[in-house]
C-alpha cells in the first residue's frame, strides 16, 4: 500500500501517517517526494510518500484451535502448584529459546485458576518478545501444546519485563483513542490484527461507549477489530 502525506515538516508529515494509518513508524518506508524548498525566502510542505507492507507475516501459521489459549478464565479457585510440571513447562520453553540461539531463564512468576504465569528473563527479551508480542504469542502456543500432553488441566502465559501489561494498557488507550475520532468523524476504523484475548480487551473497553460499536474481522488466530459509528446503521 502507498500514501502521500504533506507537513511543514518530514517529521511532521510522518506522524501524520502515523495517526491516520494506525501504525507505527518501523512498519513503513518513506521516501521524500518534495522537500518544500521554493526558493531563498520561501518555503513549502514537505510530501512524502509512505510505503507500507501488507503482506501478512509469514512467521507462525496457527489455527483457531489456539484461540482458547488466549481466553481468560473466568473466577475459579486457584489450582495447587504441580512442581513437576511447571518444571519441565520452563525446562521446554528454555530449550525453545536456545534453539532460537538465545539463552533465558524461565520461571513460575504466580498461578490463577488454571493459568500458570510464566516469566522469561534473558539479556535479548526485545528478541524473545518480537514485533507486538508475535514471538511471545509463538512460546505460548509452543508451551501450551506441550503442557496439552499431561491431564492437568492448566493454561500457560507465557511473558517477559511486563510486556503484556504494558501491551494491553496501550491497546485500550489506541482503542479508546480512535473510537473518539470514530464519533467525531462518522467513519469506521479498522485495528491492526490483534489475538483473542486483545480484541475481547477492546471490545470490552468500548462497549460502554455511546454511539460506537465493534466487531471483529478476518480468519485466523489474529483477527481485526472494526470501529463503527452507529450513525453508519441509520
Amino acid at each position: 500500500m502507498t500514501r502521500e502525506f504533506e507537513g511543514k515538516t518530514e517529521q511532521d508529515a510522518i506522524r501524520m501517517a502515523i495517526e491516520e494509518l494506525h501504525i507505527e513508524r518501523e512498519d513503513f518506508d518513506v521516501e521524500v517526494i518534495d522537500n518544500g524548498k521554493r526558493g531563498l525566502f520561501k518555503r513549502g510542505n514537505v510530501k512524502i510518500r509512505v510505503h507500507v507492507d501488507t503482506a501478512e507475516p509469514e512467521e507462525y501459521s496457527f489455527s483457531d484451535a489456539s484461540e482458547d489459549i488466549f481466553e481468560e478464565d473466568e473466577e475459579e479457585e486457584t489450582l495447587e502448584a504441580d512442581e513437576a510440571f511447571e518444571k519441565d513447562v520452563c525446562s521446554f520453553i528454555e530449550g525453545i529459546v536456545s534453539h532460537m540461539g538465545y539463552t533465558c531463564t524461565a520461571k513460575v512468576s504466580s498461578r490463577k485458576g488454571r493459568k500458570v504465569n510464566v516469566d522469561i528473563e534473558s539479556e535479548s527479551s526485545n528478541i524473545i518478545i518480537g514485533r507486538k508480542g508475535k514471538n511471545l504469542d509463538a512460546l505460548q502456543v509452543l508451551a501450551n501444546v506441550y503442557a496439552g500432553k499431561t491431564d492437568n488441566g492448566r493454561k500457560i502465559i507465557v511473558d517477559s519485563e511486563g510486556y503484556r501489561i504494558r501491551h494491553e494498557e496501550q491497546v485500550v488507550r489506541s482503542a479508546c483513542r480512535i473510537a473518539q475520532q470514530v464519533k467525531k468523524t462518522g467513519r469506521s476504523r479498522l485495528l491492526e490484527p490483534m489475538n483473542p484475548y486483545e480484541r475481547r480487551l477492546v471490545h470490552t473497553a468500548l462497549n460502554d461507549v455511546t454511539g460506537i460499536e465493534t466487531k471483529s474481522e478476518g480468519t485466523g488466530l489474529y483477527k481485526q477489530v472494526r470501529i463503527l459509528s452507529t450513525r453508519d446503521y441509520r
